[in-house]
């Protein structure tokens, strides 16, 4: 895939530490990665704002080149085309706008990688008896006890 250039492209890479051409291949192998998908999305969208403004600025500019005929100008059209690029750069600078803010509040790239959760050990008693040598056995012990009346 040859996505189409933009002026978010560099800026897309630096983020996510990769070209956005690999960032499109690394989005269809996992797309999990629900910021990443946003941001190309966005991206998309942008690249093409972007590519209609410079469509009606290069028309605009063929019809006032100064070696075009004057006959050839057309009032009609060229309010047209301003309104044409009024409409594509005001998409333009909602784009770049949506992406910034999505970009400024995405998690960082470069947190780390969770550690697995925290197992607690179940509790031992690890006391251990004397021996029964050590201490002596009271000559009662254990017996039952008497009945007086």
């Amino acid at each position: 895939m040859n996505p189409r250039p933009s002026s978010a492209d560099s800026g897309l890479a630096e983020i996510f530490g990769a070209p956005v051409a690999e960032l499109h291949e690394r989005a269809a192998v996992s797309p999990g990665v629900p910021a990443l998908t946003r941001a190309l999305e966005l991206r998309s969208f942008l690249a093409l704002a972007e590519e209609q403004v410079a469509r009606v600025r290069d028309r605009v500019h063929e019809a006032m080149a100064p070696g075009r005929d004057m006959d050839e100008l057309s009032a009609d059209e060229l309010r047209f085309d301003a309104q044409w690029l009024a409409a594509a750069l005001d998409a333009r600078d909602g784009y770049r706008v949506a992406l910034g803010q999505l970009l400024r509040t995405m998690p960082a790239q470069t947190a780390p990688v969770p550690s697995p959760p925290v197992r607690f050990a179940q509790p031992q008693i690890t006391t251990t008896l004397p021996p029964a040598a050590a201490a002596p056995v009271p000559p009662r012990a254990g017996a039952a006890r008497e009945h007086r009346p």
